[in-house]
């Protein structure tokens, strides 16, 4: 399923941002911040390819994603804060977020405390639900909200620097362009990637029945 699934969103990324701009990077972190896993390592690598051709510029494009991981993740946040765990265990499926993905979530928030929101920020998968055991513990907002965009701008830069590294090459080096002149090597790198380690994750980890 999700070897289907997730070329189509790599489309629907490539589409909105090349509509909206930062907008659009704001709009779909947000969207994977608030439980949904939009993948970020395919949003950002292709805004960081962006920035290389100047479009964009490289720390706004990191900003623009801390920006919407702040935005979605507020909305999670309340979620955990005001529905509490039954809601979560209810509707979680909702959000294709199953319970063991949760449960990892909570467990590692309860170990670390509220420095987690800033360490889960740069960690695969944790990173898209760690909100919401914030919100259950009722972490202080002031302090979410700061882990928060500090830990998500450290994850945007960093992916967004590797599609600006391709993007560098690929306009830059010859010899690069002359190996894969027949494709668009700076996107096409970075959303196969992306795709690969997306779907290499999920099925690595993939959720047993009753998850």
């Amino acid at each position: 399923m999700l070897v289907k699934i997730v070329p189509s969103l790599a489309v629907l990324i490539v589409a909105t941002i090349s509509s909206l701009g930062y907008g659009g990077i704001v709009v779909l972190m947000a969207i994977e911040s608030a439980c949904i896993p939009l993948p970020s390592e395919i949003i950002m690598p292709f805004s960081g390819y962006l920035a290389s051709t100047g479009r964009f510029d490289l720390v706004l494009v990191a900003t623009a994603g801390a920006i919407g991981c702040n935005v979605g993740s507020t909305v999670a946040y309340a979620v955990g804060h005001y529905g509490g765990r039954p809601f979560i265990d209810r509707w979680g499926g909702t959000i294709m977020m199953g319970r063991r993905e949760l449960d990892w979530a909570h467990r590692f928030f309860a170990r670390y405390g509220g420095i987690t929101v800033f360490v889960g920020r740069l960690l695969p998968v944790i990173r898209t639900f760690i909100a919401l055991p914030a919100g259950i513990a009722g972490m202080p907002q002031a302090k979410f909200q700061i882990y928060t965009f500090v830990g998500s701008w450290l994850w945007s830069y960093g992916l967004a620097y590797v599609g600006y590294k391709l993007g560098e090459q690929w306009n830059s080096n010859p010899v690069f362009q002359a190996a894969m002149r027949r494709s668009d090597v700076a996107i096409g790198a970075a959303i196969v990637l992306g795709i690969g380690w997306y779907i290499w994750w999920h099925v690595k980890h993939r959720l047993r029945p009753g998850d």
